[in-house]
């Protein structure tokens, strides 16, 4: 009777240890994608600069030509 109670307990604390790190990796990925979309954010912000920029120069470029 000893034996299977203690396949029980083990195998409890084993899903118990897994449900742990499963939390840990959740949050984890939570935490990553808020800054992959932040990262995402600022990249479409700066790709909207530059667009902007390059129409600037590309207009100061035509006024310049004879």
């Amino acid at each position: 009777m000893l034996w299977p109670m203690l396949a029980i307990a083990l195998g409890f604390l084993g899903v118990a240890v897994l449900g742990v790190l499963a939390v840990r990796v959740f949050v984890q990925v939570r935490r990553l994608s808020g800054q992959v979309a932040d990262a995402s954010r600022r990249i479409t912000e700066a790709s909207g600069d530059l667009e902007r920029a390059a129409s600037d120069l590309a207009r100061m470029g035509r006024a310049t030509l004879p």
